[in-house]
């Protein structure tokens, strides 16, 4: 059975799909109903939504402001380009994969052009609208507390994202400004909804891809064979929420990094080498060696240069499988101190 793969994003028309009438032609514009009720619906199951809309941006925004939904739409793409080249754009800006985007428009020209362009892209004709809310793929198998939030945790990252664009000085200095704290925490029950749904989602910062059930991630918390680690960030714009996520099969001799994932959202605030320097330390204060499965893609080949530049070295391969060793004498680089840590007592 081919599993469904989950919609992080979807991408909405406006004329005669979000609302009824085409705005410039100056029709009497009114919302549809339904639509707003889905809008509602799957922002609270934690799935994006967007806009890829031929329209004026300024008029059509005013009329979303006008009806109060704007605030439901990230890096909305009202222009006169393709459709195509919208929902493009808007996986850019997300950062998300094309392959985890929807989108909804009542005229099959323009389904067809993004079909065409971008055949990962989930089409959906606006007439099956009633059917949007049932399908596999806009329902997640859990709805966590970071869900929930999900939509307001991007636009506090468009917010950080203002600030550093118009930061003038060094990258660490405005780092310095956010005020951040990142924690480290051995996994709990209450952790593993979310904990699964990072394996599902998280597709760039993944250092093998392995995707683990509830009952799963269960066993493993409850394993002495194994540790299961929780992080989450935090700064002055707020949460990012629970963002990477660690197991490591634990022996006499070894620790082996199983997984090691890390939420897009973060990839520019160091958490990644935060986190695997962690281990180096726990892995030399236990006197074990410390390797890592690797598996690699054209998408998390950043994890793999993170991993050589922790002192990782390859020591056996097996198809993409690869098995890394931590084989670095060099003392392990201090933490940086923009960033407020805190850490379990022991693992």
């Amino acid at each position: 059975m081919t599993e469904v793969k989950k919609t992080k994003c979807l991408v909405w028309d406006l004329d005669n799909t979000l609302w009824n009438g085409t705005l410039l032609e100056g029709d009497r514009i009114t919302l549809n109903e339904n639509a707003v009720h889905a809008i509602k619906t799957l922002d609270s199951r934690g799935i994006l939504q967007s806009i890829a809309s031929k329209n004026d941006y300024n008029t059509a925004m005013s009329k979303l402001c006008e009806f109060g939904l704007e605030e439901f739409f990230l890096y909305p793409q009202i222009n006169w380009g393709t459709k195509s080249e919208s929902v493009k754009k808007i996986a850019e800006l997300i950062n998300i994969g094309v392959d985890t985007l929807a989108f909804i428009d009542d005229n099959q020209f323009e389904l067809d052009e993004v079909t065409f362009s971008l055949p990962e892209v989930l089409c959906i004709h606006a007439d099956s609208l009633d059917s949007v809310l049932g399908m596999e793929s806009m329902t997640p198998d859990f709805i966590t507390e970071d869900s929930k939030n999900r939509r307001l945790m991007y636009m506090a990252d468009m917010e950080r994202n203002k600030a550093e664009e118009s930061y003038e000085g060094p990258k660490e200095e405005f780092l310095s400004t956010l005020d951040m704290v990142f924690d480290i925490s051995l996994a709990t029950t209450e952790d593993l909804k979310r904990a699964e749904e990072l394996t599902v989602r998280t597709n760039q910062l993944n250092t093998t891809g392995y995707t683990y059930s509830y009952d799963e991630l269960d066993e493993f918390i409850r394993s002495n064979g194994h540790l299961l680690l929780i992080a989450s960030l935090s700064d002055r714009y707020g949460t990012y929420g629970k963002i990477g996520l660690v197991l490591i099969e634990v022996t006499d001799s070894a620790w082996i990094i199983k997984l090691l994932l890390m939420s897009c959202r973060v990839m520019s605030r160091g958490v990644g080498a935060i986190v695997i320097n962690y281990l180096r330390n726990e892995a030399r204060r236990h006197g074990v060696k410390l390797l890592a499965e690797m598996i690699q893609n054209d998408k998390n080949r950043m994890m793999y240069v993170t991993y050589k530049f922790s002192g990782f070295s390859d020591i056996s391969r097996d198809g993409q499988l690869v098995i890394m060793e931590n084989t670095s004498l060099d003392d392990i680089p201090p933490y940086p101190e923009y960033v407020k840590l805190r850490f379990p007592q022991s693992l």
